[in-house]
C-alpha cells in the first residue's frame, strides 16, 4: 500500500501544563487542499507552524514521501507559506521579491528571470515587476507573496489566514484565484482558517480543530451532513438544538422525546445515548418546514421575527418549551408571504436529517 504524501503523527505542542496542540494525526495526499479549520486557540495555526519548521513539537513525527522533516531546518524544508501579513521586503520590487528564494538558492539569472515571469503569470500580474509593494493594493501584495511561495515550486505549501486582512469582496476574488492556481499547479496546500464559508468554498477536505486536536476529517458535505461532535454541528453552517431524552436506542439511532412530549423516531445519534439519557437535537434551519395550519407530527411554534434576506427569508420562531428555532425558507416560499412576527406556525421536519448529540 502507498505511503500517504505527507503524514503528521501524533504531533504534540505543550507549553508547560498547557496542551496547544494534542496528538494530532492526519494524512494528506499529494495535490490535496486540506485546509485547518477552528476558533483562536484551537491549535490550527500551532500545527501549521511545526510543519513549517518554525517551531518544535514536543513530541509525535512529520513525515513528507516517507521521510521525517523534524531533522531538517525550517530554511532548507522547501516548503512554501504564505502569511496573513504579506512579509514582502518594501524595499525590493514586486520582481525582486518573487526573485529572492531563488537567489538564496543560487539559480541561475536566466532561469530566475524565467520563473519570475512565469510566477506573475500564475498570478495575473504580469507587468508589475518593477513595481514597488507600497504602491498595490492589499490584494496585489498577497498575490505576489503567493507568487514569491511558488516559484522554487515546492511540494507543498502552507497558507496561515492570507485573507484575513482583505475585506468581504477583495477575498473573494483572492479565494477564486487561490482554487485555480491550485487546480493549474497540482500543488499540496495545507491552509488555515478561522471562516467556515472559506473553508467550505477552498477546500478538499476540512480538518475541524478544537482545544489543540482534531473533531473530524471530511469533505464541506461530509462536516455539514454529519457532524460527529456538537462542536462540528454548531462550527460548520447554522444550527438549531432542541432539549430531548432517550426513549428507545439501538444501531446508532434512538427515539428521542422533546419537552414539549413530541416523540421523534430513529434519529441518528453521536454518543453514549442510551434510555434516558439527555440529548441536544439538531436540526438544520433549511431542513424545517414551516407550516401555517397545524399538521400531523408537527411541533407549535409563534414566530418572533421575520427578516427578508433576498435568496432566503430568516424566520426566528419559539416553540412552546420556550426554545429558539431558526427556519430557513427559500426566496418565493408559500410560507413565508405575510409572514409576521406573533403568527403561530407549525414546524415539521425529517427525522433523518436531525442528529442527536450526547
Amino acid at each position: 500500500m502507498t505511503a500517504p504524501f505527507l503524514q503528521i503523527r501524533n504531533i504534540r505542542k505543550q507549553y508547560g501544563d498547557v496542551v496547544a496542540v494534542r496528538d494530532v494525526e492526519l494524512d494528506i495526499a499529494k495535490g490535496e487542499f486540506m485546509t485547518f479549520l477552528g476558533p483562536s486557540g484551537s491549535g490550527k495555526s500551532t500545527t501549521l507552524y511545526i510543519l513549517a519548521g518554525l517551531q518544535e513539537p514536543t513530541s509525535g513525527d512529520i513525515l513528507l514521501e516517507g521521510r521525517t522533516l523534524l531533522d531538517t531546518p525550517s530554511h532548507k524544508r522547501n516548503i512554501g507559506m504564505v502569511f496573513q501579513r504579506y512579509t514582502l521586503f518594501p524595499h525590493l520590487s514586486v520582481g525582486e521579491n518573487v526573485a529572492f528564494p531563488l537567489r538564496v538558492r543560487r539559480k541561475p539569472k536566466a532561469e530566475i528571470d524565467a520563473t519570475v515571469s512565469r510566477a506573475l503569470k500564475l498570478v495575473r500580474l504580469e507587468g508589475f515587476a518593477d513595481r514597488m509593494p507600497a504602491k498595490m493594493s492589499g490584494g496585489q501584495q498577497q498575490r505576489v507573496a503567493l507568487a514569491r511561495a511558488l516559484a522554487y515550486d515546492p511540494p507543498v505549501l502552507l497558507m496561515d489566514e492570507p485573507l484575513s486582512a482583505l475585506d468581504k469582496k477583495l477575498r473573494e476574488e483572492i479565494q477564486f484565484e487561490i482554487k485555480r492556481i491550485h487546480q493549474e499547479t497540482g500543488v499540496t496546500i495545507l491552509y488555515v482558517t478561522h471562516d467556515q464559508e472559506e473553508a467550505l468554498r477552498l477546500s478538499d477536505r476540512i480538518a475541524v480543530f478544537s482545544q489543540g486536536e482534531i473533531d473530524q476529517v471530511g469533505t464541506g458535505t461530509e462536516l455539514y451532513a454529519e457532524p460527529r461532535t456538537r462542536f462540528v454541528a454548531e462550527f460548520i453552517g447554522d444550527s438549531d438544538f432542541l432539549k430531548g431524552r432517550v426513549e428507545r436506542a439501538g444501531d446508532g439511532r434512538a427515539d428521542i422525546r422533546l419537552g414539549n412530549g413530541f416523540m421523534v423516531s430513529a434519529v441518528p445519534t453521536h454518543g453514549d445515548a442510551g434510555p434516558g439519557r439527555d440529548v441536544a437535537l439538531m436540526l438544520r434551519p433549511e431542513r424545517i418546514s414551516l407550516f401555517r395550519a397545524e399538521k400531523p407530527r408537527s411541533l407549535a411554534a409563534t414566530v418572533r421575527d421575520v427578516t427578508f434576506l433576498g435568496n432566503n427569508t430568516h424566520v426566528q420562531a419559539e416553540t412552546e418549551t420556550r426554545e429558539q428555532v431558526a427556519i430557513r425558507l427559500p426566496f418565493g416560499h408559500e410560507s413565508a408571504a405575510g409572514l409576521q412576527s406573533g403568527n403561530a406556525v407549525w414546524l415539521g421536519f425529517d427525522p433523518s436529517s436531525a442528529r442527536a448529540f450526547c
